[in-house]
């Protein structure tokens, strides 16, 4: 079982949440609804925690394809429910993009499987009913030898 402890920072909406290996994350409100602004929102958290997830497992897959990833980045664009409590994340829109020498063919499976098949938040969000949304991106750098 994990164990994972939040606790309250300040007087408003602040929180520290930690894991079972002392790891830190600062979680507050918003200015608006009497937050100081001084963490992340819960919710701009679990989006997070599915770029990572899926991140993770992307990795590993493109690695085991022995692909040659020089730089990673996952935009995360999200679009809530209106009118309704709680507002659960309706639509999820993912961009995967890579820079090195990657194939893109393999680039899109290793994304389709983690999206579809084995990140826990993925499924976890579709489960609730939202509907996510991905797409591949990739730059393709050259090493130009000077001599």
């Amino acid at each position: 079982m994990i164990k994972i402890e939040v606790n309250r920072v300040d007087e408003a909406y602040a929180f520290e949440g930690k894991d079972s290996s002392g790891h830190i994350v600062q979680m507050d409100a918003a200015v608006e609804i009497g937050g100081h602004n001084s963490g992340v929102r819960p919710m701009q958290l679990l989006l997070m925690s599915l770029g990572s997830c899926s991140g993770i497992d992307i990795v590993s897959i493109l690695k085991k394809q022995k692909q040659e990833v020089k730089d990673f980045n996952i935009a995360i664009e999200g679009e809530r429910e209106q009118g309704k409590e709680p507002a659960l994340w309706k639509q999820v829109n993912v961009i995967f993009r890579f820079t090195g020498n990657v194939d893109e063919d393999k680039a899109k499976k290793a994304c389709a499987l983690s999206i579809d098949k084995y990140c826990s938040v993925a499924a976890t969000l579709r489960a609730a009913g939202c509907v996510v949304d991905w797409k591949v991106e990739v730059s393709h750098s050259f090493i130009v030898d000077s001599e």
